[in-house]
């Protein structure tokens, strides 16, 4: 079951959506794919991976709010879904809290059923409050991330869960008592890390710009390294703020390229000499870092960009302003090696296993012991 449509993979909360339906499927699996469709419409491409597809639309606005569900919850709660669901005994697998209304019915108590958890939801819904300028969107968040933690917790033991991280998994366990949970790596496109040898003109931050959390960071980067460095700097991805334009336009060596094509975004991120991408939400794992890491060359984050994500010996990790600066200057007009390119092959390759994790998948689904305890 799918929190949106996973058609076309056009933005970082899909990848790992559509691709573990395609891997699934080539390993002779039978989808009923259940999806809640706001925006995205009916996608046919999907038919070619999914025995059936059935879409819902999603209670939107006032009508999915609730006093005790998280709103992420509540407007994805259908009748008709549920009677579906009720129709056979398949096996459920739920992508992200936010399809999981059904574990408050009784009536799947006994269904064997798997959570996807794609964030400590409460942290990142706390953190888009800090990062949120409008005084009513902050309130909203908030108020989302209060009723999120008491939800985490009641529901943390029901289910088996498969974290995306050794970060959350184990604030999973710590916090909320979670036993049944382990990590199971992003599913991703890539075949191949495809790094380019040389060195290339110009530092890249990429991501989707009407995100609070990536607005923030690339005025944090704005501030504090291009006000200092006469490096030129790309700034580029969706849906940009007017706020946003104005900024980047004040600074003579920094350019903005909105709304990129997928071709396009590929083509800067393998050009890029640095790919910077500092975070200040530290849930979860980030697909614009993943894709740097195939495609680009030097990566410098910050600590929590990568915490318990298994990237760190492969990434130039920086604290505080100065820390960044200094390693952009570093890297500027450093090659990246061979051997620098094989390890992150090494590295890349032992995480992100298809195989390997589709099998794993597939016994977590389907098996009634619970999950091994792993770290």
């Amino acid at each position: 079951m799918c929190l949106d449509v996973p058609y076309p993979v056009d933005y970082g909360g899909v990848f790992d959506l559509f691709q573990k339906i395609r891997v699934l499927h080539a390993a002779g699996v039978t989808i009923h794919l259940h999806c809640f469709e706001y925006g995205r419409g009916e996608q046919p491409a999907l038919n070619e991976y999914c025995a059936e597809v059935h879409y819902y639309s999603r209670c939107e606005g006032h009508k999915g709010f609730s006093h005790k569900l998280p709103y992420i919850v509540c407007s994805r709660s259908s009748g008709l879904l549920l009677d579906r669901l009720l129709q056979d005994d398949h096996p459920i697998l739920l992508e992200g809290i936010h399809c999981t209304y059904l574990l408050n019915d009784e009536r799947f108590s006994g269904r064997r059923i798997v959570l996807r958890l794609h964030n400590v939801e409460y942290q990142y819904y706390r953190q888009l409050y800090h990062s949120e300028r409008s005084l009513f969107k902050k309130l909203y968040y908030l108020h989302e991330s209060n009723l999120l933690r008491s939800y985490e917790r009641r529901i943390a033991d029901r289910v088996k869960i498969l974290a995306v991280s050794e970060r959350d998994r184990d604030q999973y366990r710590s916090e909320f008592g979670a036993r049944n949970i382990q990590t199971l790596p992003v599913f991703l496109p890539y075949e191949e890390v495809t790094t380019r040898e040389g060195t290339g003109c110009f530092c890249l931050y990429h991501g989707n710009l009407s995100v609070p959390e990536n607005e923030q960071a690339v005025v944090w980067l704005l501030r504090n390294v291009a006000s200092a460095l006469e490096l030129p700097l790309i700034i580029s991805g969706k849906q940009p703020s007017p706020r946003l334009v104005r900024l980047i336009d004040q600074f003579p060596s920094t350019c903005l390229i909105a709304d990129p094509s997928e071709d396009e975004l590929q083509d800067l991120i393998a050009k890029a000499q640095v790919n910077i991408l500092p975070s200040f939400n530290c849930t979860g794992v980030k697909l614009k870092l993943l894709n740097a890491l195939y495609n680009g060359r030097h990566c410098i984050v910050n600590r929590g960009m990568v915490d318990g994500t298994g990237l760190e010996a492969i990434c130039h990790i920086v604290e505080g302003v100065e820390d960044m600066r200094s390693k952009v200057v570093e890297l500027y007009s450093l090659a990246i090696q061979p051997e620098e390119i094989s390890k992150r092959k090494q590295v890349l390759a032992g995480i992100h296993n298809r195989d390997k994790n589709v099998e794993r998948l597939m016994h977590s689904i389907w098996s009634d012991e619970p999950l091994t305890v792993e770290g």
